[in-house]
């Protein structure tokens, strides 16, 4: 069977490579450990189709090392140990070095990362991991103080497009021997569609001309590439940093007032399939967080939206986000009520337990009302401000003032 035109065109040395010149342009520091020969275990840490494994595989064949593979989907304790075992005797017998590439290894449970650590320390393996997650959160400490962390990043639409273009020129390899051609301003859309993704780009451009050549056509059209890619490609996992970024992104973009922006991470979170409800659920938080007293009615509408959510359901719900959104995004700003509360939280976890003041307490029996509860009360409605003068707070906190309200909309007409 024919591999897909992905795997076919997979550069076989950094002069093929396309992208991420930071890492791997002359000077480079992997291209510094593959002209030296001398390999040191580091982490491959990017979007997919950005040339993870390619390199990886570029670096196996610099090397003269025994080269080890394995995906962490499908590999545990037993196949690690196995591994070091074989690499522990290559070493000793034949003076040989084992580099080990694992594949998602942010899939390796701790048990599974601590496994690999004595070899790493002394030596019996180059460790080389592959990682759409962020390493950070992913790897334990010890093992990744051990690495070095090669960050890389989304190809630009260029780049996609230039991979693309060697591929229909490419005769043995990609789909030159077709002589189907296609416009630049496609490949760019192409390019775009991928989401800089040049496994996806690749394996869509080799689909677009094959259903060309079914209809005998010597070029791809539009309609061609749409129906390849089918959707653009929304880089999302709901459990990893890019969930976290992009809920970051609508969150800070409200906050900023910049209503395009936050309509714009709200749709690349629901087209992607985020559950609607954790994305409310925010949207209530954001309502008082940032907007509070400012405008009170943010939280009458991101919960309005929540429950129209729930109600309707999607795609229709949408709509009923996007409307609170502009509304939070057009709305006063405030963080009064969010730093009060924060304050009042921090005395409350962090001091003595005050108690009541007995002006304060409730009195409903007589013993509690003879020794004091509730004596001096001062009922707030019997003043002509409807106020009255009188320490609400306990005593060692009487001059603390938690709320600071701010000039913005509603709040600025608020009496403290």
């Amino acid at each position: 069977m024919k591999q897909p035109l992905a795997d076919r065109m997979r550069p076989r040395n950094l002069s093929e490579f396309v992208g991420q010149e930071n890492i791997v342009s002359p000077g480079g520091m992997l291209s510094a450990m593959i002209d030296s020969k001398k390999l040191s275990s580091f982490i491959l840490w990017g979007p997919p189709g950005v040339g993870k494994t390619t390199l990886a595989n570029i670096v196996a064949n610099s090397t003269n090392c025994d080269w080890v593979s394995f995906s962490a989907v499908v590999s545990g304790i037993k196949e690690i140990k196995n591994v070091m075992a074989t690499a522990e005797a290559l070493r000793k017998i034949e003076n040989r070095l084992t580099v080990l590439f694992v594949d998602e290894i942010h899939r390796f449970n701790k048990a599974q990362q601590d496994a690999f650590l004595p070899y790493v320390e002394n030596g019996t393996i180059v460790l080389i991991g592959a990682t759409t997650e962020n390493p950070s959160f992913e790897l334990n400490g010890a093992l990744l103080s051990r690495m070095k962390v090669f960050v890389l990043t989304e190809l630009s639409i260029e780049d996609v497009v230039n991979i693309l273009k060697q591929a229909l020129a490419d005769s043995q390899r990609g789909l030159g021997e077709s002589k189907i051609t296609v416009e630049d301003d496609l490949l760019s859309l192409l390019g775009n569609l991928s989401s800089g993704d040049a496994r996806s780009a690749l394996n869509s451009l080799e689909l677009a001309v094959m259903m060309a050549a079914r209809e005998n056509r010597s070029e791809v059209n539009e309609n061609d590439i749409k129906q390849a890619v089918q959707k653009a490609m929304l880089k999302y996992d709901k459990d990893g940093e890019n969930h976290f970024n992009l809920i970051s992104a609508l969150h800070k973009s409200i906050r900023n007032s910049d209503a395009d922006a936050a309509l714009y991470w709200l749709a690349r979170m629901l087209e992607a399939g985020e559950d609607p409800i954790y994305v409310a659920r925010r949207l209530v938080r954001f309502a008082s967080e940032d907007i509070g007293l400012a405008s009170p009615q943010a939280l009458s509408q991101a919960v309005s939206a929540m429950q129209a959510v729930q109600l309707v359901g999607m795609p229709e719900g949408k709509l009923a986000l996007a409307q609170v959104v502009v509304y939070m995004a057009l709305s006063p700003k405030s963080n009064a009520v969010y730093v009060a509360y924060n304050q009042a939280a921090k005395d409350a976890n962090n001091t003595f337990a005050h108690p009541v003041p007995l002006h304060l307490r409730n009195a409903p029996t007589k013993l509690m009302n003879e020794i004091g509860y509730g004596r001096g009360y001062k009922y707030a409605h019997d003043f002509e401000e409807g106020k009255a003068d009188m320490k609400c707070l306990p005593e060692e906190l009487s001059k603390r003032k938690y709320y600071n309200p701010t000039k913005r909309g509603f709040e600025g007409k608020l009496g403290t």
